[in-house]
């Protein structure tokens, strides 16, 4: 059943059971790696280091099977992550691991892209858009909400207007780093835009697979039928062992805060995140989130108490 995620763009998510999301306190980033390169609190080097961030044991297969078939890739690959912690937040390679993506699977010749995501996803293959121009926005709206309200992903109507602003500020800020509720504090998320697909894969994914890296959700926009009905359609696609439709919700939600604000103090965020990374500081990312309240939608082990 459906629930609107943001009133002003009928965002919703399609859920099996509607739970009831309980308000999630401040929560102070715990001092190890999961703060993420450039926030000098991540203690040691290689993989000690890299297993005291408490989301390790979400990524420990992977990371393990790395290192038993090509040592020295794995080996390399620590060494880059010291490096990179080094270096200020801001400077993540994932718009290089989405082209190196995109590039396998053209070579391939395959519709679809490491992680199982659909490539070159158009919304004709989810909408007959000939058909539908007969159509009001409004219908449409009801086409589009009816349609995924049975299935697992978050969806949204956007307005042409607030699509336009998010637009051009993704062409002059084409990443952002978010954050995830958890239970050991925030996991953070790089989110990359390339073309009108907004990608996400885990801040730890990326220090480990580098520029191999997948996506774990993506975010299709749709501006087919933005100027004659003056909406954009999005969905989305999820890699669900390592996220759950309340996590993209979140995510999405945190696109609009982020991306679609009026208040020019919160996209400043995203400006120096991507001109001045040096400046750029993560806790003003979580204290953005708890005012919004977007903060207290999510708290794992407390989402499922209510249906």
């Amino acid at each position: 059943m459906a629930g609107p995620l943001c009133q002003g763009w009928g965002l919703g998510a399609a859920l099996r059971s509607r739970a009831a999301l309980r308000p999630l306190g401040l929560l102070a980033p715990p001092a190890r790696g999961v703060l993420g390169p450039g926030t000098g609190t991540a203690a040691g080097s290689g993989e000690a280091a890299l297993e005291e961030n408490p989301f390790y044991g979400k990524y420990r297969h992977k990371i393990q099977e790395l290192r038993r078939s090509n040592p020295d890739v794995f080996e390399s690959r620590m060494e880059k992550r010291s490096e990179v912690k080094r270096q200020p937040v801001g400077h993540s390679k994932q718009g290089e691991f989405i082209r190196c993506m995109e590039e396998k699977a053209e070579g391939l010749g395959s519709k679809t892209s490491k992680g199982g995501f659909t490539k070159d996803k158009t919304l004709d293959s989810i909408l007959n858009v000939e058909m539908v121009k007969e159509k009001s926005a409004e219908e449409i709206t009801q086409i589009w909400n009816q349609y995924f309200s049975a299935k697992d992903t978050v969806y949204a109507v956007i307005p042409a207007d607030k699509f336009d602003l998010m637009w051009k500020r993704a062409q002059n800020c084409p990443s952002f780093l978010y954050a995830l509720p958890r239970k050991e504090g925030y996991e953070f998320f790089v989110g990359q835009w390339s073309g009108t697909e907004l990608h996400f894969t885990s801040l730890i994914n990326v220090q480990t697979q580098g520029e191999t890296a997948p996506s774990q959700l993506v975010l299709y926009h749709y501006p087919d039928l933005q100027k004659e009905k003056g909406i954009v359609l999005m969905t989305a696609e999820m890699d669900s062992k390592f996220l759950v439709v309340h996590d993209a919700q979140c995510l999405a939600n945190q696109v609009q805060l982020f991306y679609a604000t009026e208040h020019s103090q919160t996209y400043e965020l995203v400006e120096t995140f991507n001109h001045r990374s040096s400046e750029f500081k993560y806790m003003s990312v979580i204290a953005e989130l708890e005012q919004s309240g977007l903060g207290r939608e999510l708290r794992p082990g407390q989402a499922s108490d209510k249906s």
